[in-house]
């Protein structure tokens, strides 16, 4: 993001002020950083800088979280035939190739993201994507930012959340986890 800001001729930000920032879509953040509307021409100008570096840099740099993978491991052979999806408000040019880098794609039986032209698709209408396409009336959604629990709640699930992300256990109870879940060890016995 701050490498957008400077593209765009404003002074990057301190770091960890961005962290509120990850997870919604980015049109709402940088119209936050830049005090204008969400569809004013300087939130699309930073959000073409961000993508033109995004692709490269997620897939050098994004670690998977310590115990990640074994806790799908552990999910998928506690439920045989349970129904794992991501739905992200990461565009799906940049969630597909980053979830097959990190190693994870195979626990997941589809990837539900907005389109690159759809940078203002909230949460909650990616998560009714799913359901819908996966013809699931109910279910389980895990994340780590207060979109998602309103996203669960907004389609009637249960919300875990999580608090090895960026968001907090307050952000997240606020928005409606019905639990809070401290380490990926902890996440299958919690679904």
């Amino acid at each position: 993001m701050n490498h957008a800001l400077e593209a765009a001729g404003r002074e990057p930000v301190e770091p960890t002020s961005l962290y509120s920032l990850i997870g919604p879509s980015l049109s709402f953040g940088f119209s936050s950083l830049l005090g204008v509307d969400p569809d004013a021409p300087e939130v699309a100008a930073c959000i073409a800088s961000y993508r033109a570096v995004y692709g490269e840099v997620s897939l050098r740099d994004t670690p998977t979280y310590a115990g990640v993978p074994e806790a799908l491991e552990a999910i998928a052979a506690a439920v045989p035939g349970r129904r794992l999806a991501v739905a992200t408000s990461k565009p799906r040019a940049f969630a597909e190739p980053l979830i097959e880098a990190l190693g994870l794609r195979h626990w997941f039986e589809a990837v539900f993201a907005p389109e690159l032209d759809l940078h203002v698709e909230s949460k909650t209408a990616t998560v009714g994507r799913a359901l819908e396409a996966l013809g699931a009336p109910e279910g389980t959604m895990v994340g780590d930012r207060h979109v998602d629990m309103e996203a669960a709640a907004a389609h009637c699930l249960r919300a875990v959340g999580v608090c090895w992300g960026f968001g907090t256990a307050a952000e997240l109870r606020d928005a409606g986890a019905d639990i809070l879940v401290d380490a990926p060890s902890d996440l299958p016995a919690a679904l």
